[in-house]
């Protein structure tokens, strides 16, 4: 089923809405000076299909048929932007659709892993990049496995990756989970504006990571410890031989032995 653009834009935030068949990105169209300077914000860009789809560190995402992939762009102040706050905008995105799925997916194990993938069944379902323009405008770009199936998957996937259709064993209406989802992200929103701190907890309250033996691979230097949650400023806690330590950077897996 097609999405709803125009039920789109009369029950979300959404001020313009971009439709594709295929793309190669909807973060490079929605930071294309023709998206930014066209109209009004928020500008929601969605592709049925991405060629060229992003997650973090140059990595490829994978967008197979029935998946929903779109970005949002917006303005540095619908997030509150500012020097310090930026770790938290992915947190309470993942946390927008860690709400928006559960109904969806009961006892399924719903969470977040740090800094911005959501997880379900102790498998990726969703991973979310945002990109900070040089005029503080945010490219917010989410990839939700939906409708989607792992039998299409590449096979390095298929073992750590999850659908909603393969998990509820039935098909979903796109439209629905979209305008949900960006209600959810109208109020994690606000919530950034005005009570930064509600964010960093919920967040903490989902992080699946915590108790877990974690390692955090950076450029330079690499952490190893136990996972004690998430800050309130958005870094994860770990514990290491020197005491728990705060970090922004770095990827985090799974340390040998560890459950995910």
């Amino acid at each position: 089923m097609p999405l709803d653009i125009d039920r789109i834009l009369r029950q979300t935030f959404v001020a313009r809405a971009e439709y594709h068949p295929s793309l190669g990105s909807t973060n490079d169209r929605a930071a294309e000076p023709a998206a930014r300077d066209g109209g009004e914000l928020p500008l929601l860009v969605v592709a049925e299909r991405q060629t060229a789809g992003r997650g973090r560190v140059a990595k490829r995402w994978w967008t197979g048929p029935g998946a929903l992939a779109f970005s949002l762009l917006v303005e540095g102040r619908t997030v509150g932007a500012h020097e310090g706050r930026s770790p938290l905008v992915a947190l309470a995105v993942a946390t927008a659709v860690v709400d928006a799925v559960a109904p969806l997916l009961p006892e399924q194990g719903l969470g977040i892993h740090w800094p911005n993938d959501v997880f379900a069944a102790g498998r990726k379902l969703a991973g979310i990049l945002i990109e900070v323009l040089p005029d503080r405008r945010h490219v917010i770009g989410i990839g939700l496995n939906t409708n989607n199936s792992l039998a299409d998957a590449p096979a390095e996937l298929q073992a750590t990756a999850a659908t909603l259709r393969d998990l509820g064993q039935r098909t979903y209406d796109q439209t629905d989970i979209l305008v949900e989802l960006l209600q959810r992200l109208e109020g994690e929103f606000r919530c950034l504006c005005h009570e930064p701190q509600s964010v960093a907890g919920r967040a903490d309250a989902l992080c699946l990571q915590r108790g877990h033996m974690l390692t955090l691979q950076g450029k330079d230097r690499t952490i190893a410890g136990r996972c004690r949650g998430i800050a309130a400023d958005g870094a994860i806690l770990i514990e290491t031989p020197a005491g728990t330590e705060a970090f922004f950077w770095g990827i985090p897996v799974p340390s040998l032995g560890a459950c995910r």
